[in-house]
């Protein structure tokens, strides 16, 4: 039993940690690893090395060699490198090699050296190039931070979905950090850095000093970081030799450990299994490895050669120019098994018989024994002992390949070219063919496609034999790579095999076959093809050439217009302007202006655009009214700020309201003022708000302020609208003969007012009165009435 357990280090008295050999690496490596960059992709993926990347002397006309390897060592790359100077390699989540160079531009490389494409990093690192860069992973995808010469930080948290941010800058910092690195807390990038015995941490909005719980005393510089394989746990190596570890927040501190080297190592991981209570850091100098955790004591090793370190989810691998090696926490099952006296069952079937037969032996003994975990477990360990073969390099422990899924390893295989394998896993362990075999043929088929030394008709030939109907299996997508390579007259052939009228036309288009496209999608029935056509001619022909294949298409072309009527607006637009109609184009901004802008300034700079088209149409009553709303947006928004409460989008009328109703009567005289108001207006609106606030007091001197334009018969109607006949009756006295009549019977004096229909001989004033005379209480005055007319009608 000794020989199993002879490469198991104690950590302390609660765990052990066992180094063990992957591969016997037969790369012939012409240069040490530290004259490299170096970049290792975790899950057991590939190596990238740059040789003579500017640390060595050579020859001014020598250029680096980018060499890819698998992780057992088996070349899979080799190329020229032809750009600018290289400051950093690293592989994103889907085995891309992103190389980032001085100026800033990050290029992306596939696994077999294939060019995939470039992004900037932006023009402030551009102008300040980059002093230092890391590529990093997040449950988003795969980032990259970059430091500038102005020691400034910008990062991109997913480079498949680019958005560059520039971290604030740290106070007083004149030159590199001693050390930095990337986390990802609340799903947020951050950067940590050090300088001096300070520690900032970076988010998009604020640069914050924090301070490690429980650090030792007398640190005077931070040398180096690390922070765990899941974000959660921080490494700090002091200048004084001791290792702090602890939480990623800063909050907690876990353990600290004295190392006694004061030399800064090369590089620090952690090294830790899931569900594990146990960390561990592990330290790399020049020829010294070293396991520190919560323990006295560390593990060491002795490093013959250059050595690299990998973390990964559940322990670190380990390469150098001769071996590939794998350290990581033994599993408690494992020193159950072989504990002295242990009479675990693991350690029984130990002693009885050689694990695998005794596991099937035995649980023939077990009632009522689930087979199915039991030979999932068989089929898995058959898979990682296939994909672990020297020739396939891929050494996934279980946890692993548990944690990047069955799909992504075939997905990874694929990607290696390795489709018989693929395809025996997919069948070994049933999946469905959509899953399964259908997509690794499709993989094939595009590989397939570009072999250009086979001709078009073979390609196509081969490829439908081997796929057929093959359910999943989409041959515009096959041909859709084959156009890539530039073999148009393959892809062509093999859209011939697609079936979907919908797969064949996007492509036909992009081939800029159109009309043949066009042909295809009238054919289908499909006016939301049809729609797909139109619009991609509309971008790809000018505009005359666009309008005269319509019109040779009255189907396309009457579809086309009410597409634009209900669902393409800004085309209508674009019709708009080509044909001078100004009139329609200032509406369209004005409707636009309303519907698509919520921010202020976005609304006023498209009702501006809406007035210089009224100009433009002559329609200067348009163009008024819009400049007068620009300038009442503007008001409303200053209103807002100054006095609070809601004004925008009220019209004219309602804002000189709200100023009156909120006391502001000199600002709403303004108001009225600016726009034109008439006077009769104006008094109609604040007797209006003064009644309602019922602020008689202000209403009376407002009517005595100067002669009313509107006269006091509006004074009386609102004052018993609000139920007050006191303050009616001061404004009925000094309403005008013409309306006194009215004003009286409004207050209830139906006496009076027939006393002034009388004077004035006015039957029709006098039939008003009567009509308002009840029999019980006004009879004398009916009877007045009634003489008067008399005598009005006989004369």
């Amino acid at each position: 039993m000794d020989c199993y357990t002879a490469n198991w280090n104690p950590l302390g008295d609660s765990a052990f940690y066992r180094k063990y050999e992957l591969y016997s690496m037969d790369w012939d490596l012409k240069e040490e690893l530290r004259d490299c960059l170096v970049a290792a992709a975790p899950y057991g993926g590939p190596i990238a090395l740059l040789r003579n990347p500017g640390r060595k002397e050579k020859p001014a006309s020598a250029r680096p060699v980018l060499e890819i390897y698998s992780a057992s060592g088996v070349p899979l790359a080799s190329l020229l490198w032809k750009s600018g100077p290289m400051v950093s390699l690293g592989w994103s989540a889907e085995e891309e090699l992103l190389c980032v160079q001085e100026d800033g531009v990050v290029l992306v490389y596939g696994l077999h050296g294939d060019f995939r494409r470039h992004f900037s990093m932006g023009n402030e690192v551009l102008q300040n190039r980059v002093l230092d860069a890391r590529i990093f992973h997040t449950e988003f995808g795969s980032g990259v931070a970059i430091l500038t010469g102005a020691h400034r930080f910008t990062l991109s948290a997913n480079v498949g979905d680019l958005k560059l941010r520039r971290m604030p800058e740290v106070p007083g910092l004149q030159s590199a950090p001693s050390c930095w690195t990337t986390m990802c807390q609340d799903r947020v990038a951050h950067i940590l850095l050090a300088v001096g015995p300070d520690l900032y941490l970076l988010d998009h909005a604020a640069c914050s000093a924090v301070t490690p719980p429980g650090l030792a005393p007398g640190v005077s510089s931070f040398l180096q970081m690390a922070v765990s394989f899941t974000y959660r746990h921080l490494a700090l190596f002091t200048d004084t030799g001791y290792i702090w570890m602890g939480t990623a927040s800063l909050k907690e501190k876990l353990c600290e450990f004295n190392c006694n080297i004061r030399a800064p190592p090369k590089q620090m991981v952690w090294c830790s299994r899931p569900r594990s209570k146990e960390r561990a850091v592990v330290v790399a100098w020049e020829r010294r490895l070293m396991v520190v955790g919560d323990a006295p004591e560390g593990i060491q090793f002795v490093l013959d050669e250059d050595s690299y370190l990998v973390p990964e989810l559940d322990g670190v691998r380990i390469f150098s120019r001769s071996t590939h090696e794998f350290l990581h926490e033994v599993p408690v099952a494992s020193e159950e098994i072989f504990k002295i006296a242990s009479m675990a069952p693991g350690a029984l079937l130990l002693e009885a018989q050689k694990e695998y037969e005794a596991a099937s032996f035995g649980k023939c003994f077990l009632d009522r024994f689930p087979p199915d975990s039991f030979v999932r477990m068989c089929q898995d360990l058959r898979v990682l002992n296939a994909i672990r073969d020297y020739h396939i390099g891929i050494p996934l422990t279980y946890s692993q390949y548990k944690q990047l899924t069955i799909q992504v390893l075939l997905d990874r295989l694929v990607l290696r070219r390795l489709y018989p394998l693929a395809i025996q896993i997919c069948e070994y362990l049933r999946l469905p063919e959509v899953q399964g075999v259908s997509r690794i043929l499709a993989h094939w088929a595009c590989y397939k496609v570009q072999q250009k030394d086979v001709s078009d008709e073979d390609v196509a030939r081969a490829i439908n034999q081997k796929l057929g109907d093959t359910p999943g299996v989409s041959y515009s997508d096959i041909a859709a790579r084959a156009y890539g390579c530039g073999r148009t007259e393959l892809a062509i052939k093999l859209l011939e095999y697609e079936p979907r009228s919908g797969e064949q036309v996007p492509l036909l288009l992009k081939m800029k076959r159109s009309k043949l496209a066009l042909s295809k999608a009238i054919e289908s029935g499909d006016t939301d093809l049809v729609f797909t056509v139109l619009l991609h001619l509309k971008n790809e022909l000018n505009r005359g050439d666009f309008f005269m294949t319509l019109r040779n298409q009255p189907m396309a072309l009457s579809l086309y217009r009410q597409f634009c009527k209900h669902q393409e607006l800004e085309t209508l637009k674009d019709l708009y302007n080509q044909d001078d109609n100004h009139q329609e184009l200032g509406s369209f901004h004005v409707r636009a202006s309303y519907a698509a802008e919520e921010r202020i300034e976005g609304r006023v700079a498209a009702l501006q655009t809406a007035a210089d088209a009224f100009y433009k149409a002559k329609n200067e009553f348009a163009a008024k009214a819009t400049e007068d709303q620009m300038r009442l947006l503007r008001l409303q928004r200053r209103l807002e700020d100054e006095l609070g409460g809601r004004f925008l989008d009220l019209s004219v009328h309602d804002t000189v309201t709200t100023l009156i109703l909120s006391g502001q009567n000199k600002r709403a005289e303004q108001l009225a003022r600016d726009f034109r108001i008439p006077d009769k207006r104006l008094w109609w609106l604040k007797l209006t708000a003064l009644a309602d606030l019922e602020d008689w007091e202000e209403l009376e001197k407002f009517s005595k302020s100067k002669k009313s334009p509107i006269g006091y018969l509006p004074f009386v109607e609102i004052c018993m609208k609000q139920h007050n006949k006191y303050e009616a009756k001061k404004y009925a006295s000094r309403v005008g003969p013409e309306q006194k009549v009215k004003a009286l019977l409004l207050v209830g004096d139906v006496a009076q007012a027939a006393d002034v229909a009388i004077e004035h001989r006015n039957e029709a004033e006098m039939s008003l009165v009567l009509s308002h005379c009840t029999g019980a209480t006004d009879g004398a005055t009916a009877d007045k009435i009634q003489r008067a007319r008399a005598q009005v009608q006989k004369k």
